[in-house]
C-alpha cells in the first residue's frame, strides 16, 4: 500500500473455483475503485500430479492443466478489460500457497477465495488460503 492508503497493486489468485470467481469480481471492482493494476495467477499444482498418476502420462497431464490455468487467467483478463482494469495473466507451477506468497511481495494486497476447486477444506477456510494469510509478505483479503 503506498502512502496514500491506496492499494496499487492486486493480486488476484484464480483457479476457476466458485470461490475464486466470487473473490475476482471483488479484487477486479477495488482495482477499479484503487486504479490498481491486478496480476491474475493460477497456479499448476505439480504435487498434486505426481501423487495422481504415479509416473504415468505426466507430460500430457501438464499440458492439459497448463492449458485450462491459461484459460482461467485470460477470462480474468477479459473481465478486467471489460472493467477498464490493467490485468497481467501468470501461470506458474508449484504449490499454490508458496506461489502466491512468492507473488505477495511484489503486491499491496492478495484478494482470493476460501477454497479452491480440490475439494480439500478446512472448517473456516481452504489449506491455500490459510497459509496465504500466515505467510504473504502484503495484505490478504479472503472472500467468500
Amino acid at each position: 500500500m503506498n502512502d496514500m492508503g491506496r492499494y496499487r497493486r492486486i493480486l488476484l489468485p484464480v483457479d476457476g473455483s466458485e470461490s475464486a470467481k466470487n473473490a475476482m469480481r471483488v479484487g477486479l471492482e477495488m482495482a477499479k475503485m484503487f486504479e490498481a493494476e491486478v496480476t491474475a495467477v493460477s497456479v499448476v499444482d505439480t504435487a498434486s500430479f505426481s501423487q495422481a498418476s504415479q509416473g504415468y502420462m505426466l507430460p500430457d497431464m501438464y499440458a492439459y492443466a497448463d492449458e485450462a490455468a491459461e484459460a482461467i487467467v485470460e477470462e480474468v483478463v477479459k473481465e478486467g478489460e471489460a472493467m477498464d482494469v490493467k490485468v497481467k495473466g501468470v501461470v506458474s507451477r508449484g504449490p499454490p500457497w508458496q506461489e502466491i506468497v512468492d507473488l505477495s511481495r511484489d503486491h499491496d494486497l492478495v484478494v482470493m477465495g476460501t477454497h479452491g476447486r480440490s475439494g480439500v477444506s478446512h472448517a473456516i477456510m481452504g489449506s491455500v488460503a490459510e497459509k496465504v494469510v500466515r505467510f504473504a509478505h502484503c495484505h490478504v483479503m479472503v472472500v467468500k
